[in-house]
């Protein structure tokens, strides 16, 4: 048994930590785009693979026998190339999905499809928007330049920010929810967007949200293909029982 585990998330580390707990061999890959990706017990790879074409190839050449998908749950384009290569390929394939975040009693959500409608969510008037959705689309809400956006970022920004106004936070999560109540009184929030990543290592920023009564505005996740489990035990049981006899 050879696995590939597509990695970048919190669940991805402790897939990985299991992993190499029980000796199954196994590649760690990062997409690249922190600067300093957490470090792996396992050996790691980072950078795109260039495509379905290009992770077929990879596939083929590791000798890999399985594929662990899990990616951030907003990544759609690598678990869509991931599905059709291990198609092509004849691999097993697994998505390790965290459950989505659920409104609680105190919460004051509107819900959107997709990223892009979060724009036409916010108001016309000028607000502070606390903008948690990472760096890849916050060029869309340059048709909103009225706001001011106070982006979380684990990298400073190597090129001049497409918003007018912003305020950069550099952070990496875990967060709490004592320490996102104190930075968005810091920063006079008014609004928090989101993308429901779900999980524990970014929540904290929600419950913040509730104990202030700010108002939250959350993309759906994009749907994705292929099966999925909600655990590392799930997955090392979907392993045991795809692994070819004798293996």
């Amino acid at each position: 048994m050879r696995v590939l585990l597509l990695g970048g998330t919190t669940e991805a580390s402790a897939m990985a930590q299991r992993l190499s707990q029980t000796g199954i061999a196994t590649i760690f890959s990062y997409a690249g785009r922190t600067l300093a990706p957490v470090p792996q017990p396992l050996p790691m790879r980072v950078g795109g693979f260039g495509g379905v074409a290009g992770l077929l190839a990879y596939l083929n050449a590791e000798a890999i026998s399985h594929v662990i998908d899990a990616t951030h749950p907003f990544a759609a384009g690598m678990s869509r190339n991931a599905v059709a290569a291990c198609a092509q390929a004849d691999t097993p394939l697994i998505r390790l999905e965290r459950a989505p975040w659920v409104a609680q009693a105190g919460d004051n959500w509107t819900m959107v499809d997709r990223v892009s409608d979060m724009v036409d969510a916010l108001p016309d008037s000028p607000a502070r928007v606390f903008l948690a959705i990472g760096k890849q689309q916050i060029g869309l809400f340059s048709a909103k330049p009225q706001h001011h956006y106070i982006l979380r970022l684990i990298d400073a920004p190597d090129a001049p920010l497409p918003l007018p106004q912003t305020t950069v936070v550099l952070a990496r999560g875990p967060f709490t929810a004592q320490g996102d109540i104190a930075m968005m009184c810091q920063h006079q929030i008014t609004h928090v967007l989101a993308k429901n990543a779900g999980g524990t290592a970014a929540q904290a920023k929600l419950e913040a949200a509730r104990t202030l009564h700010l108002p939250v505005i959350m993309a759906a996740r994009p749907p994705l293909p292929g099966p999925a489990l909600d655990n590392v035990d799930a997955v090392m049981n979907w392993l045991g029982h795809s692994a070819p006899r004798g293996v």
